[in-house]
């Protein structure tokens, strides 16, 4: 069996109206400085002044940051450093999606231990302990609250760069299914489809181990029910806390296993065309489930006991997502250059098949 070491590091409160406590929870790990990372649309749906609020109420100083988009990139994030140095900041709240708990990892690298971004690429590059930090996520998505790790966009050069570290953990997630209720109907299938991608793919990976195999599997069954769920009622809290719950489990998994060939193929399709990551997610999954049997039909097939691959599309078509590159744009004459870029990137080297440009080339060809 595949060794591990799981290290817990995050108090995970779950329940409708959790984020009400937000300010209580903070005074708790002893900050006092707090700064708010949320991203322009919690702004708009009112989640970043409640939040400011509740911290505010227990008479903590709070200094808010929302300069930034959606796939943050270095410069933002050096942004986001030079707004909070002066504030001799102590504690850092994330309030939104996975790009405001990266951007939210990302300036903290850079306030604990200097430097610029690139000087994290990579895994346990800080030298210096971390700020603690509290995550409330708003989509059920990246189950970024999860993981140890920040993607973000090199501004020169474009590069992916994932920066990760022990240290680089929330200390506390806060799981709140109401928050969720204000996501546009697009981004809730999309996200959702992503965290369903990453309860798939950890299920397989060549590091995958039996803690993460329960995380997993958990994860498959709760974004199973869930993600339909929300598409037949976006009111209804059970599935969008299902989704939740879901979606921090893929978190762990990612953590204790990695990724695969589908996010190779996607990281292409969002970086040229401008499909959102969950989209790109849709539009791949399907055909590298069929592209893996050869070397994963058992694992799946304990999972879901049926034609795995057409769920997986019967699941993007109740979300109303494309069913195919076409449908998003893609041409087929682009998919040689999409499948060079997928065959480098670094999730495809956890693939259960070993994967490379000719199978990206595949499954593009498999998903058009």
């Amino acid at each position: 069996m595949v060794p591990f070491d799981f290290r817990p590091r995050a108090r995970v409160l779950f329940g409708e109206g959790e984020f009400a406590r937000l300010g209580e929870i903070a005074r708790e790990t002893g900050g006092q400085r707090c700064l708010l990372v949320a991203d322009p649309g919690m702004v708009q749906a009112g989640y970043a002044q409640e939040a400011a609020r509740s911290l505010k109420a227990r008479r903590m100083a709070v200094q808010s940051f929302h300069e930034f988009t959606a796939d943050p990139n270095s410069a933002m994030v050096e942004a986001g450093r030079d707004f909070a140095a002066p504030h001799n900041i102590d504690l850092i709240v994330a309030v939104g999606g996975g790009s405001s708990m990266d951007c939210a990892k990302a300036i903290n690298f850079l306030l604990s231990n200097g430097g610029n971004m690139s000087d994290y690429w990579g895994y346990g590059k800080a030298a210096q302990p971390l700020l603690p930090m509290i995550a409330v996520p708003t989509t059920a998505g990246t189950g970024s609250e999860a993981q140890s790790y920040a993607t973000i966009t090199d501004s020169e050069t474009g590069a992916r760069m994932a920066c990760g570290d022990r240290k680089a953990v929330f200390g506390v997630a806060v799981l709140d299914p109401k928050l969720t209720v204000s996501q546009p109907a697009s981004l809730a299938a999309s996200s959702g489809y992503d965290a369903l991608s990453h309860a798939l793919e950890t299920l397989v990976t060549t590091r995958q181990t039996a803690l993460s195999d329960c995380f997993s599997r958990s994860a498959w069954r709760l974004i199973n029910s869930g993600l339909e769920g929300i598409t037949a009622n976006p009111q209804d809290l059970d599935a969008r806390g299902e989704l939740l719950i879901g979606a921090h489990f893929g978190g762990l998994a990612v953590e204790n296993s990695a990724l695969g060939a589908a996010h190779a193929c996607a990281y292409p399709l969002t970086a040229h065309y401008n499909i959102p990551h969950g989209v790109a997610i849709s539009l791949v999954l399907p055909s590298v489930v069929e592209w893996n049997m050869p070397a994963a039909a058992a694992r799946y097939e304990e999972l879901y006991r049926g034609d795995l691959p057409e769920r997986l599309r019967q699941l993007s078509e109740i979300a109303g997502l494309p069913g195919t590159l076409r449908d998003a744009g893609v041409p087929q004459e682009a998919l040689p250059r999409l499948a060079e870029e997928a065959g480098k990137q670094w999730t495809g080297k956890f693939n259960p098949r070993p994967f490379d440009t000719a199978g990206a080339l595949e499954i593009y060809t498999r998903a058009l």
